[in-house]
C-alpha cells in the first residue's frame, strides 16, 4: 500500500455534521472567531474544506448552527432542565461541565462578545441566552414554581453566567463550586423545594 493511499486519520470530533459543529467551536475557542475558516474546521475535522461548505453553505450559517449545537449540548450536560431538584448534582454536573468540555462555554463567550462587533450575530446571541433561559424555566416551574418563572430564571441564570465566565477567567474552583451551591440554596428556597432533605 502506498502512503497516498493510507486512510485518512479519523477526526477526534468523530463523523458527520456534528463533527464539523465540534470542530467549529473548537476552532474559534482556540482562534477565535477571526480563525474560523472552512479550512481550519476541515483540518480539525479531518476532512476536506468542501464538506464544510456542502453541509452549512456560507461561514454565517456554519457560525448559527455551531452556536445552537453548543447551547444544546451545555443545557444538556449542565442539566439546567432539572436544576431545581437535583440537589448537590447541580453544582457537580456544572463544574463537570466546565471541566469536560470548556471550549463549549469559550465559544459561546467568544460568540457574545463578537456580536458586538458584528450585529448580524445578535440575534444568534439572543437566541442563546433564550435558549438557557428557558431550560433553567421549564425546570422551576417542574419544580413548582409559578410567579414570575421566566424573571426568576433569567436571574438565576445571569448568576450561573458569570459564574462560568469566572471560572474561565481562573477564579479558584472552590470559590466557584461555593458559589453555586449558594446558587442553588436560592433556587430550593425560591421553588419552596428548600425544606426537603
Amino acid at each position: 500500500m502506498k502512503s497516498s493511499d493510507a486512510p485518512a486519520p479519523l477526526s477526534k470530533y468523530g463523523t458527520g455534521k456534528e463533527a464539523l459543529l465540534r470542530a467549529a467551536v473548537a476552532v474559534v475557542a482556540a482562534k477565535g472567531l477571526r480563525g474560523l475558516t472552512y479550512r481550519s474546521v476541515a483540518e480539525a475535522a479531518g476532512v476536506n474544506n468542501t464538506l464544510v461548505a456542502h453541509h452549512f453553505g456560507s461561514r454565517d450559517a456554519l457560525i448559527a448552527a455551531a452556536l445552537d449545537w453548543a447551547a444544546e449540548q451545555s443545557i444538556s450536560a449542565s442539566r439546567l432542565r432539572e436544576a431545581a431538584g437535583l440537589g448537590h448534582s447541580f453544582t457537580e454536573s456544572l463544574l463537570e461541565l466546565l471541566l469536560a468540555e470548556p471550549e463549549l462555554q469559550v465559544f459561546q463567550y467568544e460568540m457574545i462578545l463578537e456580536a458586538r462587533r458584528r450585529p448580524e450575530l445578535a440575534d444568534a446571541v439572543s437566541a442563546l441566552y433564550e435558549n438557557y433561559v428557558s431550560a433553567l424555566a421549564e425546570g422551576l416551574a417542574a419544580a413548582g414554581l409559578t410567579d414570575n418563572v421566566q424573571v426568576v430564571a433569567r436571574t438565576l441564570f445571569a448568576s450561573l453566567d458569570g459564574l462560568v465566565l469566572q471560572y474561565l477567567a481562573g477564579v479558584d474552583r472552590a470559590l466557584i463550586a461555593a458559589s453555586l451551591e449558594e446558587v442553588h440554596g436560592v433556587l430550593l428556597l425560591r421553588t419552596g423545594a428548600g425544606g426537603q432533605a
